[in-house]
């Protein structure tokens, strides 16, 4: 039997859910490894707060190098970039293994990190910076690593997935949603990463750049979040057979990739639409293994514990096996080239008056953009305002064949023109490959 030191710096809900897996299930670990891995220290600035398992006394410390002198692996769980950034390197610098969750800080400013690692020979797991306990990126880094990979479409974030279910089952509207999930424990005193779709994009971040094999530069993904969403939107969406979700997609087009995170209708039917809750899931499609699915707890302790683990476990074996080259990202390629004209469907809606000709003002400013009408949808029964001249408003539902993001943009700020068009027009974009 061999053994192994680490230690973990930062005790948060994550940090004291390793502390306790690791020593709950120390001698079940050890029985599959063959590996004893001994927690040796914990470091933490706050040791009075309370947690759901009591770090043992003589584990604790205030002080990060005291991880840094005792481990073979060192777990970064304390979140942030600037700290965890310093805390990682020099934890390279001193020939140790990392293991880390810090999605933010890999999304943004990963490539330093993985070049020293590369640079060192040394083990560098994140499974845990993506999905919680869904292994996902352990099926891009080996499983599916002999596929071209064409696209992955995610949902990344339990909170916005939450508030977008209730929404669409309850008929609630954000506000409402989202103070139900503040009040439950699934969103925090200030969303705004999650529901602005931050947190989802330094997630499709690091999986673009596994799955495609070069540099990102984060600045370059487009992110909307969902606070502009309107429950009549859920509900017209529902009537033509789609359902809301704030997706993280990337795909392969040409030499070029789409990153992207926004609002998506997606086919009621399809497997992505039926993940509610606070649940996560990734469709995974490779040009020879097809789509493959991953579902699972997107966040929480034990969850997201259970792949910081993994990646300890994986760890391990490397420094046992000598220490074999593990490739991260192939950084000898160019940076990867960011595609932002998206080729997709779309869901439009205006609010109208209810007389004739408006349809056809509107679809003669789309066909001067080759943007196609695929169907039409108008609620006479939803009056939404009174009109300039006291006539009902109502809301014209236009759902595209596919066409270019830079082409609708621009129709719609002609067709914002129109006098016949009240307030902003709204867009939500439709994944659906069968158009």
């Amino acid at each position: 039997m061999q053994s192994l030191k680490v230690g973990i710096v930062g005790c948060g809900t994550v940090g004291t859910g390793t502390v306790k897996l690791l020593i709950q299930n120390r001698e079940v670990i050890r029985k599959k490894t063959g590996i004893d891995f001994e927690l040796v220290k914990v470091a933490d600035l706050d040791w009075e707060r309370e947690r759901e398992f009591e770090v043992p006394k003589e584990l604790r410390t205030t002080d990060y190098r005291e991880v840094l002198e005792s481990s073979d692996i060192v777990v970064e769980l304390v979140g942030g970039k600037e700290f965890a950034k310093k805390l990682i390197l020099e934890a390279l610098d001193r020939g140790k293994c990392v293991v880390t969750a810090n999605k933010h800080l890999l999304a943004e400013e990963g490539r330093e990190i993985f070049e020293k690692a590369q640079k060192n020979n040394l083990y560098l797991g994140f499974e845990a910076s993506v999905g919680g306990g869904i292994p996902v990126i352990k099926a891009l880094r080996e499983g599916l690593s002999g596929n071209r990979i064409l696209s992955i479409l995610g949902i990344l974030n339990g909170t916005t997935n939450y508030i977008l279910t209730r929404m669409f089952e309850e008929n609630l509207d954000f506000n409402e949603a989202l103070e139900e999930a503040k009040k439950k424990g699934y969103a925090e005193a200030d969303p705004t990463l999650d529901v602005g779709g931050w947190d989802a994009a330094h997630k499709i971040a690091i999986l673009s750049m596994l799955a495609y094999g070069g540099y990102l530069d984060f600045n370059e993904i487009y992110v909307e979040g969902i606070t502009n969403v309107e429950r009549l939107d859920v509900e017209l969406g529902k009537e033509l057979g789609y359902t809301l979700k704030l997706l993280a997609i990337a795909k392969k087009v040409d030499s070029e990739v789409e990153i992207r995170v926004h609002p998506t209708f997606i086919h009621s039917e399809e497997a992505l639409a039926k993940v509610s809750g606070v649940y996560n899931a990734v469709m995974i499609e490779g040009d020879f293994v097809g789509k493959t699915m991953f579902y699972g707890q997107g966040a929480g302790s034990h969850p997201t514990a259970s792949a910081v683990v993994s990646d300890i476990i994986d760890a391990g074996r490397f420094i046992l096996c000598g220490g074999r080259e593990r490739l991260l990202i192939n950084w000898d390629r160019d940076r990867l080239k960011v595609r932002r004209n998206f080729y997709s469907r779309y869901y439009l809606r205006f609010d109208v008056p209810d007389k004739p000709g408006v349809l056809a003002k509107i679809a003669n400013v789309l066909a001067n953009y080759n943007i196609s009408i695929a169907s039409v949808l108008q609620k006479e029964m939803v009056c939404k305002i009174a009109g300039r001249e006291g006539e009902p408003i109502v809301p014209l539902v236009i759902l595209t064949h596919k066409a270019y993001e830079n082409d609708v943009q621009r129709a719609l700020s002609d067709i914002e023109k129109l006098p016949v068009v009240v307030d902003k027009p709204i867009l939500i974009r439709v994944e659906e490959e069968a158009y």
